[in-house]
């Protein structure tokens, strides 16, 4: 199942609306669980870098089954991923890209969001994924 337009414009209403109580402007990305971008939005002012980064951030989440910045942990100097992030094109491993999984556990699609510190841009993807789904996949074995 991928995400629906809808939940994509919902979550993108709701990460605008913790963008906009943190202060931040922002570049939001929705993308379906092949990673192709649904939704997009870019609030007035947002860096225009931003706009390649959010989607980057989404993609990477949906394409890894986990949190960018969980990735990010993982592909440091010496870690088992290092280097990843010059694979699929480019990935984005810092905070701000999280998965989003239907009431199933099966992951729909991921948000990706730019334009902040990378702790806001993870606290307003949050907002925008829990606001149609949960974040995190369940238990799989070949998962790590």
């Amino acid at each position: 199942m991928h995400v629906t337009i809808e939940q994509a414009e919902t979550a993108i209403a709701a990460a605008r609306a913790k963008a906009t109580e943190l202060g931040t402007q922002m570049c939001i990305a929705v993308v379906d669980s092949g990673g192709n971008l649904k939704a997009f939005h870019r609030m007035d002012d947002a860096w225009v870098g931003s706009i390649d980064i959010a989607h980057k951030k989404a993609k990477t989440s949906v394409f890894f089954g986990m949190m960018t910045g969980q990735i990010g942990q993982l592909s440091q100097p010496g870690g088992p991923l290092y280097g990843i992030e010059h694979s699929n094109d480019g990935l984005i491993t810092f905070p701000g890209g999280i998965p989003i999984v239907d009431a199933d556990g099966v992951m729909s699609g991921a948000i990706g969001v730019s334009g902040s510190t990378v702790e806001n841009d993870h606290t307003v993807a949050e907002a925008g994924a829990k606001a149609i789904g949960r974040t995190e996949l369940p238990a799989h074995p070949w998962r790590t």
